[in-house]
């Protein structure tokens, strides 16, 4: 497997990890969604469905994630769409992408998808969590939860796979500002959208919402009844290798 990893340092010296698969075609790239990385399962079945079909493939890291410098703390929609888009400019200046986002990593990519335009050659969601922050997190927060933010500008928040994560006021500002679901998103390639209607974190209506708000006509939503929010089962995973397959097959 032809897989480099690497580093691209920010201009403020913060270090980018990635790590990328040499292939064909427009090259996958990965984003992974709130607190993770391009380790979790998702991220690695798709380099080893890129590796046994010859395509190219892009991983990530964004800043306080994973292998990349800095602090989760710090982090905010807006910061970790400039390190997505510093890592793809600086590893593929040129040529068709496919984003595959999931989760949070999916709104990550709209974002990416409305800045890169023509690039990009297909969308894929992974129980996509677009506007998250506004529509999931600020409903969520308690008085108390509030108060803490009002003065001290950051909350531990429950994480259901993992520590307690650091919600900020900065992040909740930053992602007021980077809201997609309020107007049409300008994606004319082949979109997949897969969601699991046992998903807690992230309501699965999200994913027809989405749908809705996409200008293209060539846009599926698939839902899986028993599905959960990972969507790491291997029945999950040889579903969403199916869903690449038919963005490829567009292209």
């Amino acid at each position: 497997m032809d897989e480099r990893r690497g580093v691209i340092e920010r201009a403020d010296g913060v270090r980018l990890a990635y790590a990328h698969l040499a292939g064909d075609g427009p090259t996958l790239v990965f984003l992974s969604g709130f607190a993770s990385d391009m380790q979790g399962t998702k991220a690695i079945f798709l380099r080893d469905w890129c590796a046994a079909h010859g395509s190219a493939m892009l991983r990530l890291d964004y800043s306080g994630h994973g292998a990349s410098d800095g602090s989760f703390a710090d982090g905010t929609i807006g910061r970790w769409v400039a390190d997505a888009r510093t890592v793809i400019d600086t590893v593929l200046p040129e040529g068709e992408l496919i984003l595959a986002g999931s989760s949070m990593g999916g709104w990550i990519g709209l974002l990416l998808a409305r800045a890169l335009g023509a690039r990009v050659a297909g969308f894929l969601g992974i129980a996509a969590a677009p506007d998250f922050t506004e529509d999931l997190m600020k409903p969520s927060l308690t008085e108390a939860a509030r108060a803490a933010l009002a003065r001290d500008g950051v909350v531990m928040v429950p994480n259901p796979y993992g520590s307690p994560t650091p919600m900020t006021a900065a992040l909740l500002d930053d992602g007021a500002r980077h809201l997609v679901l309020r107007a049409p998103i300008p994606i004319d390639a082949p979109v997949r959208l897969i969601h699991g209607q046992r998903d807690a974190e992230v309501p699965w209506q999200t994913s027809l919402r989405l749908a809705e708000r996409i200008a293209g006509e060539d846009v599926w939503v698939t839902l899986i009844k028993d599905g959960e929010h990972r969507l790491s089962r291997a029945s999950d995973l040889a579903l969403i290798g199916r869903l690449l397959e038919t963005i490829a097959c567009a292209g």
